[in-house]
């Protein structure tokens, strides 16, 4: 069939909208914490282990999800997610009880956890010369999302009295007014992706899979024989641990331990998103100069960033300060995000790549999953800054384990 120019970058730009959407969803939440927490009056704990409920349900979705595209085709997966999510946004709209949010984050989780994986089995086959390029347009796109979602929060809890009183109108607080906006997106994305997508020549056949060949899940575990395999897992696991758990407290913590005003704290908070194009650099980087080059250098970028950020109440660094260490970090994680992803298909036997990948995301997630309740008990017990040195000394490992690997290549 022959598509025009546009229409060529229908698949990209669609599942590209919806994982935006995910992310901002995701990120719409940790510049609210301070608003949750007015609002239920809960401990830092609590929100941190409601965040944590969240990213487990996301990350536990992970291999399902690519299992079930296999059956059903990724359209319908991203479709059913997209919806999902969507009718856990709106259900965040009205007030209601603590427990009843929980249940509307974990709804979002589920909707929001079944379109990575499946959406670069989607790329993957439509873009089958430039799957490279769209995977990388397609991650800074979404990356975007946590640009968005802290400016959106900022502009709605200072919106102008026209504005706020239109707010007033909602059936809940103001602070819940962009989930509606989310809401909306969602179903409208999934309706547009499922007629713009569904029967599209380009993915070929719904289910390539053969059964009678399919590696049995044995040989998925066999996988952590190897030594490197499993000490590049650690390598995943503390860096998820690290980014996700400060990308969960941020907001918080530069408020309360830096002392800068919520708003400004929420604005450094999108910096950490705004640098994301550095994957793009970073990716083209590794094939010319080596993966563990590149992974080194951002992991240790990313440490020493979270050391500096630890260190700024202490020295009484500003904004400025802030902002600088922010980025950093943010450049740090970005750029190791995608030499990552390209190393570990190389380290992957073929046969077993999509399974094998599916099995680390999902250690690498659910790790991730876990720092936002440690960062908040932590800081109930002891203060912000030690579990922020946590996170530093987690990726700390993360960097050191690299170079281990990258001196005995």
């Amino acid at each position: 069939m022959n598509r025009d120019r546009i229409g060529e970058y229908d698949a990209l730009v669609l599942v590209s909208l919806v994982w935006f959407l995910g992310k901002f969803v995701r990120y719409l939440f940790p510049p609210l914490f301070e608003s949750i927490q007015g609002a239920y009056g809960v401990s830092n704990a609590t929100v941190g282990t409601a965040f944590t409920g969240f990213m487990v349900v996301y990350a536990l979705l992970q291999f399902p999800s690519g299992a079930v595209a296999d059956r059903l085709g990724p359209v319908r997966v991203i479709v059913a997610g997209a919806v999902v999510a969507g009718a856990g946004s709106l259900a965040v709209v009205f007030d209601a009880p603590f427990a009843a949010l929980v249940a509307a984050m974990l709804v979002i989780g589920a909707g929001t956890g079944v379109h990575k994986t499946v959406s670069v089995r989607l790329i993957a086959r439509v873009y089958p010369v430039r799957t490279g390029r769209m995977l990388g347009a397609h991650d800074t796109l979404g990356a975007m999302g946590g640009v968005a979602a802290p400016a959106v929060v900022v502009a709605v809890l200072s919106a102008p009295p026209a504005v706020a009183a239109v707010l007033a109108r909602l059936p809940g607080a103001d602070w819940r007014a962009p989930f509606l906006l989310t809401g909306v997106l969602a179903v409208s994305l999934a309706v547009a992706t499922g007629l713009r997508l569904r029967g599209d020549e380009r993915l070929g056949a719904e289910n390539d899979a053969d059964g009678d060949d399919s590696p049995g899940a044995g040989e998925y575990f066999r996988l952590f024989r190897n030594p490197r395999f499993s000490a590049f897992v650690l390598v995943t696991v503390g860096f998820s641990f690290a980014h996700n758990g400060l990308v969960a407290f941020l907001p918080l913590y530069l408020s309360r331990a830096a002392e800068l005003p919520s708003s400004t704290a929420n604005l450094l908070y999108s910096l950490v998103f705004a640098v994301t194009f550095v994957q793009l650099a970073t990716g083209d980087l590794s094939d010319r100069v080596g993966r563990f080059p590149v992974m080194v250098a951002t992991l240790g970028l990313a440490a020493t960033a979270l050391v500096a950020l630890v260190a700024l109440p202490g020295f009484g660094g500003g904004a400025v300060a802030a902002a600088v260490v922010v980025a950093a970090f943010g450049l740090g994680s970005h750029g190791f995000q995608p030499v990552r992803s390209a190393y570990l298909m190389e380290l992957l036997p073929e046969r077993l790549a999509g399974g094998g990948l599916g099995v680390v995301r999902t250690l690498l997630m659910g790790a991730g999953a876990l720092a936002p309740g440690a960062v908040g008990v932590v800081a109930d017990a002891v203060g912000f800054r030690p579990a922020f040195a946590l996170l530093a000394g987690s990726m700390g490992v993360a960097a050191v384990v690299a170079a281990g690997l990258w001196l005995t290549e």
